[in-house]
């Protein structure tokens, strides 16, 4: 499994909520804090979007976006008109499409995921709050077959329609992460982003396809056909930390995982997480989590 659907399948990414909204005229709505992550895709007209405390950005039809921190957003034809809270529109609500001013011109879909995981913010903190994809970019050409697929069966709700609605949800998650990452690799930091360069991409794949395997700095930067030295600069610039400090969280997150949905001893979760020492594997878990296995397993049996 390559590292991103290893990352989201740690996540468990579930669909909560398909959800349209259809206006008219001018308007502005107020959006209160969620839980996990939104999708939505502009279908037509235009309008803009504002995170609590960053920048404004203007969407049009065909834009695909992702809100990723939970916090109060804003979405409007003017950022100047007095604000309309979102719930007034959404508590009336037909079949998951609110109206706003009789609808005309301007349509949105979208979805919200829940996460089963808790290291949410540990994978993908390192995106901004408003991830957005153009739909005029030949790139985007990949989502419009799943985008028309998605806002079919939420208009004709045939029997099994929100099973195909959550399955395409999720497709098109993966697909407004790829592209992004892909169009934005330069000059950020995460190693979401270090995903897309091709090197850096194998050994970071790599890690996450076998975490329990004895890896070196050597041994990765052989895999991405670079000198130890180099390999080492370019993961810790582009990552934002040094190659095996990022393998000793990953095999973390996963034992974490482990423990939570599983039965396995601590010992056997260490061997598959690379250590034969149980004792060095509590000691990197609590460096890590902060508390060490056990602890970890009781509060979550607790919770």
């Amino acid at each position: 499994m390559d590292a991103l659907s290893d990352a989201l399948s740690l996540l468990k990414p579930r669909t909560h909520v398909s959800a349209g909204l259809h206006a008219g005229g001018d308007w502005a709505l107020s959006f209160p804090s969620h839980e996990g992550i939104k999708f939505n895709a502009v279908l037509q007209g235009r309008c803009h979007i504002q995170v609590e405390n960053d920048a404004a950005c203007e969407l049009t039809a065909g834009d695909c976006f992702l809100l990723t921190t939970g916090r109060p957003f804003v979405l409007t034809t003017d950022l100047a008109l007095p604000l309309m809270p979102s719930h007034m529109i959404y508590d009336r609500a037909e079949n998951g499409i609110a109206l706003c001013n009789d609808g005309g011109d301007f349509v949105l879909v979208g979805a919200r995921f829940a996460f089963d995981a808790s290291h949410a913010n540990t994978l993908l903190g390192c995106l901004p709050s408003v991830v957005v994809v153009r739909g005029l970019s030949e790139q985007a050409s990949v989502l419009r077959s799943a985008l028309d697929l998605f806002t079919t069966e939420m208009r004709q709700l045939q029997p099994g329609g929100v099973l195909i609605t959550d399955n395409l949800a999720q497709i098109m998650l993966v697909q407004v992460l790829r592209l992004y990452l892909a169009q934005h690799r330069d000059g950020h930091v995460g190693w979401l982003y270090a995903l897309s360069d091709p090197q850096l991409g194998r050994s970071i794949n790599a890690m996450h396809t076998e975490p329990g395997k004895r890896w070196s700095v050597a041994t990765l930067a052989r895999l991405a056909g670079m000198s130890r030295s180099v390999f080492a600069l370019r993961f810790r610039q582009s990552v934002g930390m040094p190659p095996m400090d990022y393998l000793t969280r990953w095999r973390m997150l996963r034992a974490s995982t482990l423990l939570r949905t599983t039965s396995s001893g601590i010992s056997e979760i260490a061997r598959n997480t690379g250590y034969e020492c149980e004792n060095s594997f509590a000691i990197a878990f609590r460096r890590t989590l902060g508390c060490t296995p056990r602890q970890y397993r009781r509060s979550d049996d607790t919770n």
